[in-house]
């Protein structure tokens, strides 16, 4: 049973409390101080309840004033449905925030997310930060992509200024992370520009369902979620 009087939020600088309250498919069971905590035999610790058991805690954190918003990360769409049809549901999920970038589209996902009335957000819009301790070295480079860099050479652009501005235009909402003052400020201008219908059938074609984040480590896990096609 969650104890709401002494749960724990996350405050933002300016005095308010997050605004929306996301889902993940797994997580640890031991909620330390570690982020992928591990067993005496080196292996990753999982939890494994049910995922709509979850969802009524985080239905709980709304109605006591935690959050404006709850939604969910790396949902499928059978996931998404197993939420949307839990009896007694009180609010469905405003979001599902997962990996979507040229080269992996999402498009079958991101149709279901608007059936839906649920926001599909972009995280890893621009590729990855190639950290190799989730990303296999040899993935490919996305911002090198030849047809990106001929369409940003077309729009006086860089690509990663496409990558974003295709995902407007489709209606995803994007997250792009960078500790570089040139890059946030180049990532914010991507509204005074609009990509052609050829442009935007261009990058469709770069879709190879490819991932970066794959998360070997919880393949085994019931509720992984990148078993399914969409």
């Amino acid at each position: 049973m969650m104890d709401l009087k002494h749960s724990r939020s996350v405050k933002l600088s300016d005095g308010h409390f997050m605004p929306v309250l996301g889902l993940g498919t797994a997580a640890s069971e031991d909620p330390g101080e570690e982020l992928l905590p591990k067993d005496a035999s080196g292996k990753i610790i999982l939890e494994t309840v049910d995922l709509r058991d979850t969802w009524v805690a985080l239905e709980k954190c709304k109605d006591a004033g935690l959050t404006k918003s709850i939604g969910v990360s790396n949902f499928n769409h059978k996931q998404l449905e197993m939420i949307l049809n839990k009896p007694g549901l009180k609010y469905k999920p405003v979001c599902n925030q997962v990996e979507c970038h040229p080269y992996l589209n999402q498009s079958k996902l991101l149709e279901f997310c608007k059936s839906k009335d649920i926001v599909l957000v972009a995280y890893s819009a621009l590729g990855t930060q190639r950290d190799p301790k989730w990303v296999p070295e040899d993935s490919p480079h996305l911002l090198e992509d030849p047809v990106l860099k001929e369409i940003a050479k077309k729009h006086k652009r860089n690509p990663g200024q496409v990558a974003l501005r295709y995902q407007l235009q489709r209606g995803v909402v994007v997250l792009a992370k960078s500790f570089n003052e040139k890059r946030i400020k180049e990532n914010f201008q991507v509204f005074d520009f609009e990509l052609t219908p050829e442009d935007m059938k261009a990058i469709d074609g770069l879709n190879r369902n490819f991932r970066y984040m794959t998360v070997e480590f919880a393949v085994h896990h019931p509720w992984y979620p990148f078993s399914e096609e969409y």
